[in-house]
């Protein structure tokens, strides 16, 4: 259970920076390199997931009294991917071409450790608000990490951010970065350079205390 002094507001920022599912958790890196091969298919990931995770949360959270112990993995799973068939049905009717980009990737949302463990760690064991602040942080977080990697791997790739040229005519692409090598490569880049900014700013807070 949570303090009673953590808010919900606390909740949510919590999982957009301090408990940042990519770039703190390191969770769901499969994922996070196969659908971030351009800032759109991040985008729209990262979305789905969101609408995921919150849905799956409070009701985890509602139920959370009723399902008996030894079954609440199976429970857990049960919700999730009905929140999922439903998010997968939504952008395959209205956003074709991004169910037809993102694929199989869609489905196994169910599978994403991402979900399950705040099902199992946090809505399990909290109010629905709280659950629903949570659900809605971590998801956002996540967005957020997708986007990022997303625009800077198409930015390489293709020398452009959300399909808009950014670079001239006369730009080379690096087809690396939009290849799963280049996946890594910019991924532990990244996760490396918000790593030290974190570990830098610790530092100096434990310094001035």
């Amino acid at each position: 259970m949570p303090d009673k002094k953590v808010t919900m507001r606390g909740v949510f920022v919590n999982g957009i920076l301090n408990e940042n599912p990519i770039f703190r958790l390191v969770l769901g890196v499969c994922p996070t390199l196969a659908a971030t091969t351009s800032a759109t298919n991040g985008l729209g990931m990262g979305l789905a997931a969101t609408f995921v995770l919150l849905g799956s949360n409070m009701v985890i959270s509602m139920l959370r009294n009723l399902i008996p112990d030894k079954v609440r993995i199976p429970a857990f799973i049960v919700v999730i991917s009905t929140f999922v068939t439903i998010v997968q049905m939504l952008i395959q009717a209205f956003v074709p071409s991004l169910y037809e980009s993102l694929g199989l990737f869609i489905p196994l949302i169910v599978v994403n450790c991402i979900i399950l463990a705040r099902a199992e760690a946090f809505a399990a064991k909290n109010s629905v608000m709280h659950s629903a602040a949570d659900g809605l942080g971590m998801g956002l977080g996540f967005t957020a990490a997708l986007i990022l990697l997303g625009s800077i791997r198409e930015l390489l790739g293709n020398g452009t951010i959300f399909e808009n040229a950014v670079f001239g005519a006369n730009f080379e692409p690096m087809l690396l970065a939009v290849m799963a090598p280049g996946g890594f490569i910019v991924f532990g880049l990244v996760l490396g350079i918000i790593n030290a900014v974190v570990n830098r700013v610790s530092a100096k807070k434990g310094a001035q205390a």
